[in-house]
């Protein structure tokens, strides 16, 4: 089964399993931090699944949306590699991904 490595905002690392057609969002959730929010459950309307993608691990992510990206710009706490989790499908592709939790805002 694929891995995802997610840091938490504490800076603790973890290495979870993913089922096939799970977005980052619904891994990360699904395995029990509590920190990411979520709140509108994947329908890109929040921005409090906020991610920062450290390592693609070989593997490509979808595009940014041009919603995901007007999201994002109402984060104080966006960088180059941030992304919304709800906005990235998992796939066997990205084994290996590595992503930190973002700051609240």
């Amino acid at each position: 089964m694929p891995k995802l490595t997610v840091t938490n905002r504490a800076g603790e690392t973890s290495e979870i399993d993913v089922e096939d057609g799970l977005t980052v969002m619904e891994a990360i959730r699904d395995n029990g931090f509590d920190e990411l929010l979520a709140l509108c459950g994947g329908c890109c309307s929040c921005a409090t699944c906020h991610i920062y993608v450290e390592d693609t691990a070989g593997g490509t992510l979808s595009n940014m949306s041009e919603d995901e990206d007007d999201l994002l710009e109402s984060s104080d706490h966006r960088k180059d590699n941030s992304r919304l989790s709800c906005q990235v499908p998992f796939s066997a592709e990205l084994d290996g991904l590595k992503v930190t939790i973002a700051p609240e805002d």
